[in-house]
């Protein structure tokens, strides 16, 4: 059964075949539909609540 994946940063749906899947070492899988959410997650270790173009801030003020 094909499902799409919500990316864990901004909380789109990443499609079949896109994004990227990273895996940590305690075994937790996280999909990113665009180096902008990864980036944003990773490297700049951003807060997506904080931030106005994510789902999770729009959910929060809701």
């Amino acid at each position: 059964m094909l499902t799409s994946k919500k990316c864990n940063f901004c909380g789109r749906d990443v499609p079949l075949g896109r994004g990227t899947m990273l895996v940590k070492k305690d075994g937790a899988i996280h999909w990113y539909c665009s180096s902008k959410c990864r980036k944003n997650a990773i490297r700049l270790k951003r807060d997506p609540r904080k931030l106005k173009w994510t789902a999770h801030y729009k959910k929060g003020k809701e």
